[in-house]
């Protein structure tokens, strides 16, 4: 018997079928090779069992010895036809299965990479990793088990009623009559099942999340003593979960022993009956062997058959999630500006080329409206003598890092602005900083750029393009990123340099360690670069990991940086080393950034002070503190924090 899963059915199963049957099309001989063998395999038993009655009236009732021998070979032969089928259609539903569900994975994760943010905003990290575990598990399972075994159950269940009416119709009503009970005690009984399988599953979810959250927080918890109160309540939810749970196993286990119990009823009345009437010469001793064997059959593929629908439901609902997000609109992209390798030409221009030069264009296609209405100026290009239409040419733009807002109206949602009309730029080489409040809008800005977000209205241009016009892919290629919670991947710490830059050799990983002040904790590793790095790079400090986030970048090589609140966990003695690594990463480059600390945005070509979602103030450091306000507040709650002194002292 297939165990209940505690998963609701699919709200629209005929799109989530035809969903599925584009995977199962890709292996469709397969399948039909299945269910070949799956009618071989039923049609086996069914026919074996058949047999019964000419071998007991033909061959044992009159004693013909060679007569018998010859049946039961050939019996034999059939099972063991039988047998292989079974064999093999297991063998290929596991290969085939597994092939369809490496193709939905695939799918899935590709089409979960080309989402936008805001997707990811609105769902938990829990329940997309759902997606990928339980619900294509239970997708697994079900193509593993349950394709086969409905075919097989029904041809069983459907093909034993039929050679039951061929032998005795009058002895089948019988057994109708309590195939239909069985029928009518499975659906009831399964209804209870469900509901409170259901109630199970929700308790469960709780008392997993409370744990969780527990686990997560015991420094807290035990800071504030509180861990009488937390043992008190997960004991009433375990409680809860141990009713409900009880409520369910009770009603899954009374499945098997009544099914059990109906069919030894009906065999005995099937027996009883039978026997009466062979002893009236209504019935042959041959069909009754045969018919009785058929009646201890019956009971089994109808109960198996509930289950498996049961459970294949509840596969093609884990399916629906799965489609459901396969179906979620991906990151739209409309660009047409790329990014491009260059070198400089003898006349001061640009040419494209193929390696790596440190230089960086925009190829940008011909006839394309710049961000203040004209158009792209159009040359007829000379090449070995001859003359080509501009319409072949692209025009190559200097990558050099000019970052300019213009009225940018941006919100998480039409009804809430979070940036209101701002307007602000960064010329190439300058370091411009964001300070403000939690909530004023500085990250967004910065996500603006990276185009994890579009905006409402206004422009942003990139070297004065529009980067709604760039790809981006090749936007993010030209912008490097430094975020507060650094994120390290399992791997060698030289394969999360790399991560920056995948092509970068062992020289460039180490001149990039060496940028970051990296490379001095790296060499005294057991390991040193090859050093395998877990658990989001748990075996480092909070500064190292820092640096390892900072040395990222560098292997990126981009013109522009991005900072967000990169030194807000670290201490005065790590902040110095990560100020040191990123006034090393910073030469040359267009630096924005977003200051949690003040004593980080000194040295700021430009400040500003951003407050709901407004530019407050902007200017250097000391101008901001000469106009004596907001920035100058914050100026002086800083210099009396003891944070600023010890930052002083240090």
């Amino acid at each position: 018997m297939a165990k209940y899963v505690g998963y609701k059915r699919p709200k629209d199963t005929k799109k989530t079928v035809k969903h599925l049957l584009v995977y199962l099309g890709y292996h469709k001989w397969s399948f039909v090779l299945v269910a070949l063998l799956v009618f071989i395999s039923a049609g086996a038993n069914i026919m074996g069992t058949y047999l019964l009655k000419p071998v007991i009236n033909k061959f044992i009732v009159p004693g013909d010895t060679t007569g018998l021998i010859r049946a039961v070979i050939s019996m034999g032969v059939m099972y063991l036809c039988g047998a292989l089928s079974t064999f093999a259609y297991n063998r290929l539903m596991v290969v085939t299965s597994q092939k369809v569900i490496k193709e939905i994975r695939n799918d899935l994760f590709a089409h979960t990479q080309k989402l936008p943010l805001s997707y990811f905003d609105a769902h938990s990290h829990g329940e997309l990793m759902s997606r990928f575990t339980n619900d294509v598990d239970t997708v697994q399972e079900a193509m593993n088990s349950s394709f086969a075994m409905i075919i097989q159950s029904f041809m069983q269940l459907f093909g034993t009623i039929v050679m039951m009416m061929v032998l005795s119709v009058r002895l089948s009503l019988i057994v109708i009559v309590f195939l239909v009970l069985m029928f009518i005690f499975i659906k009831m009984n399964g209804k209870q099942s469900k509901k409170y399988f259901n109630r199970q599953q929700a308790e469960l979810g709780r008392i997993n999340g409370f744990v969780q959250e527990m686990m997560a927080g015991q420094k807290v918890e035990k800071v504030f003593n509180h861990e009488a109160k937390d043992f008190e309540r997960f004991c009433e939810m375990n409680e809860s979960l141990r009713k409900e749970s009880t409520h369910a196993l009770t009603f899954a286990g009374r499945m098997v022993p009544t099914i059990v119990t109906l069919s030894y009823f009906n065999y005995a009345v099937s027996a009883c009956v039978g026997g009466l009437m062979a002893i009236k010469g209504l019935l042959d001793l041959g069909t009754l062997s045969a018919y009785l064997v058929y009646v201890r059959q019956s009971a089994m593929p109808l109960n198996q058959f509930t289950q498996q629908v049961n459970f294949l439901l509840s596969a093609l609902s884990g399916a629906e999630r799965i489609f459901e997000m396969m179906d979620e609109k991906p990151e739209i992209d409309e660009g047409t500006v790329t990014l491009c390798n260059a070198v400089r030409t003898p006349d001061g221009g640009l040419k494209e080329c193929e390696e790596r030069t440190g230089l960086f264009a925009w190829r940008v296609p011909e006839r394309m409206t710049m961000p203040d209405g004209s158009l792209q100026k159009r040359f007829n290009v000379v090449e070995d003598g001859a003359v080509h239409d501009a319409a072949e040419a692209t025009s190559l733009v200097e990558l050099k890092g000019d970052v300019r807002f213009k009225e940018v109206v941006f919100g998480y949602t039409p009804e809430k602005r979070v940036l209101n009309g701002i307007s602000l730029f960064a010329k190439p080489g300058q370091k411009i900083a964001f300070v403000g409040s939690t909530g004023a809008g500085k990250t967004t800005i910065v996500n603006l750029v990276n185009r994890f977000y579009e905006i409402q209205s206004g422009t942003i241009t990139y070297d004065g393009i529009d980067i709604k016009d760039i790809k981006k892919d090749d936007l993010r290629r030209s912008l490097a990123m430094v975020i507060q919670e650094t994120h390290l991947f399992t791997g060698t710490i030289a394969d999360n340099i790399r991560y920056g830059n995948p092509h970068a050799t062992d020289e460039e990983v180490v001149e990039a360690a060496k940028i970051a002040n990296a490379d001095s904790f790296i060499k005294w590793l057991p390991e040193g670069y090859n050093t395998m790095l877990y658990s989001d790079g748990g075996n480092l400090s909070q500064g190292q990991r820092q640096l390892l986030a900072i040395a990222r970048a560098a292997a990126a090589k981009p013109p522009v940086l991005i900072l967000d609140e990169a030194t807000a966990f670290a201490d005065p003695d790590n902040e110095a080393k990560v100020q040191a690594a990123f006034a090393e990463l910073a030469k040359g480059k267009t630096v924005i950034m977003i200051a949690h600390r003040l004593s980080t945005v000194v040295n700021a070509d430009c400040i500003y002070v951003v407050r709901d979602g407004q530019i407050e103030e902007a200017g250097t450091k000391d101008e901001l503190c000469a106009k004596d306000g907001l920035f100058a507040r914050m100026w002086r709650d800083y210099q009396s924090s003891v944070e600023w002194k010890v930052a002083k002292e240090g």
